[in-house]
């Protein structure tokens, strides 16, 4: 399981690394000013924002927000209000750079910090696989939603559940069964195999680039093989629910 440590050290390079950025953000076609921390594209995000139907001055909770990127987006688009909560002291760090007006917080998918229905919809964009526990993660959400409050979750679940080929963080997620159990209704799972389509496009293009000397792109290398060792046996998936 990946550690707030190692993610530290991995924002730290990644702050470091104008050309990760860059990659990123073309060939994701995200904003010029958006920093991203996952694989979710422009096309992606604008559904993300459609999803939540925030209004504003009601309050978003960003989950395992990283730099901020996508939440501080989103709430220049709708008027809401931002909190942030990520496990990495240095991403907090660099997100409260970007913006003094959100609320930007250490803390845990399973522990945010949060006063029980304090918010009005939550998003986790590519990072439920990261919690300890997957059901304790989506009851932490349940129960910092206000009734009526919305979820909207991106992330990855094997084509098969369960099987063993697939990593350890995503062999088990189901959401379409998690998310009931958590208590939530109205959920909707869906399949996004554009989304897939956009991905191998960056991890292709990341392994093209030649720049020993940048642990950030390293990193991406690294992680792009890995991806692309299992990449049919997984699937994306869009994911929204009410409390």
């Amino acid at each position: 399981m990946p550690t707030a440590e190692g993610f530290d050290q991995w924002y730290a390079d990644r702050a470091e690394s104008p050309l990760a950025d860059e990659l990123v953000r073309r060939v994701l076609d995200l904003p010029p000013d958006l920093e991203s921390t996952s694989l979710l594209s422009g096309a992606g995000l604008d559904e993300v924002v459609r999803a939540l139907d925030l209004r504003p001055g009601e309050v978003l909770l960003d989950l395992a927000c990283g730099r901020g990127g996508y939440g501080l987006e989103i709430a220049r688009r709708t008027g809401c209000q931002l909190i942030g909560v990520d496990f990495s002291a240095v991403a907090i760090s660099k997100a409260r750079q970007r913006s003094a007006r959100a609320d930007f917080r250490v803390g845990t998918l399973t522990a945010t910090g949060l006063e029980s229905s304090s918010v009005d919809a939550v998003v986790v964009v590519d990072a439920l696989q990261f919690a300890d526990s997957k059901p304790a993660a989506l009851e932490e959400c349940f129960r910092v939603l206000r009734p009526g409050g919305r979820l909207v979750i991106t992330c990855w679940e094997a084509v098969v559940v369960g099987d063993e080929s697939v990593s350890p963080l995503m062999r088990d997620l189901d959401l379409a069964r998690l998310l009931p159990e958590a208590g939530f209704t109205a959920v909707e799972v869906v399949g996004k195999p554009e989304w897939r389509v956009v991905e191998k496009r960056m991890w292709d293009e990341a392994l093209a680039v030649d720049a020993p000397d940048d642990p950030a792109i390293r990193s991406m290398q690294d992680e792009a093989r890995r991806v692309l060792g299992q990449f049919d046996d997984l699937r994306r998936v869009f994911a929204t629910a009410c409390r």
